[in-house]
């Protein structure tokens, strides 16, 4: 049994007339007939008992009815999933992101593309840069919120936002009521960095600035993100050198001062392949420049 032969035993069944059915089914009757006989053939079961002014069904043609109208609702079920998923309504999408983006930006984004795509599920992971890289190649998530952007020449890269570098420290430091740090000071203070491995990462970034700005960064302590800095900051561990999108939300024991002159910008850029064809990352793109804008 076939299909067609399933719509075409669909049609007799509900009008229990093979001349109602076949103009139903835009078909004459003789072919209509010919299908229904040669489908009770292959069953091996009458499906319905012809009489000479009606037709109705066995029971065999009772059951098929009731298995039929399921099999018929769950394909248009399905066909209109897969058209919703086509357009962009429904299905899932996987991001993956640095911790810094999680300060301002990333939470509007996707507050935002939740409210114009509410069905599409979306799955959220935390990764440094070199983790972002290794699993958009292997296609395990599908947009990278990296910071710098990802060097690959299969990328495309949007940058959302740029911004100055900030310090953390802790609110034990008596920095009375000066607002701007002051390099040359931190000498005596740890600098907490982030990510230890793999390099070059954000740590180099820093280390880097630092060094321009001519400040050797003399004692150095290293950890694997952003919140473990944050929280060895928050213990008097040391000071760290953030985003400053870091400073907008508070945390008990840390205080933020600007550093001037500026010793560097951080950008935070969006990356998804350049073969990605899925409507998906062409409305979760679309909505992040669009936040972007907006904040920025």
């Amino acid at each position: 049994m076939n299909f067609k032969q399933l719509t075409y035993f669909m049609a007799v069944a509900d009008e229990l007339h093979f001349g109602r059915a076949a103009e139903r089914l835009g078909i004459s009757q003789p072919p209509l007939s010919r299908q229904i006989k040669q489908m009770e053939e292959e069953i091996g079961a009458t499906l319905f008992n012809r009489g000479r002014s009606s037709i109705t069904l066995t029971q065999a043609g009772e059951r098929l009815q009731i298995r039929g109208r399921d099999i018929l609702n769950r394909l248009d079920d399905t066909r209109l999933e897969i058209k919703r998923i086509g357009q962009g309504a429904e299905g899932r999408l996987r991001i993956g992101f640095v911790g810094s983006s999680t300060y301002g930006i990333l939470p509007n984004i996707i507050k935002s593309f939740r409210a114009s795509y509410p069905s599409v599920n979306l799955s959220l992971s935390p990764m440094n840069n070199a983790q972002l890289h290794r699993r958009l190649v292997g296609r395990e998530i599908d947009v990278a919120f990296s910071r710098p952007a990802l060097n690959d020449p299969d990328f495309a890269v949007k940058k959302l936002m740029d911004e100055a570098l900030i310090i953390a420290l802790p609110d034990s430091v008596d920095t009375g009521s000066r607002r701007v740090a002051d390099l040359r000071r931190l000498a005596t203070h740890n600098l907490i960095l982030y990510p230890e491995y793999p390099r070059p990462s954000y740590a180099d970034v820093v280390i880097n600035a630092c060094q321009e700005a001519g400040f050797d960064v003399p004692l150095r302590v290293f950890t694997m993100d952003l919140q473990t800095a944050l929280s060895l900051v928050a213990i008097g561990e040391g000071v760290c050198i953030v985003p400053e999108s870091v400073g907008t939300a508070q945390r008990n024991g840390i205080k933020y001062l600007r550093i001037e002159p500026e010793i560097a910008r951080t950008a935070l850029s969006i990356n998804y392949r350049l073969d990605e064809q899925g409507v998906h990352v062409r409305n979760f793109i679309a909505v992040a420049q669009r936040v972007a804008r907006r904040l920025f």
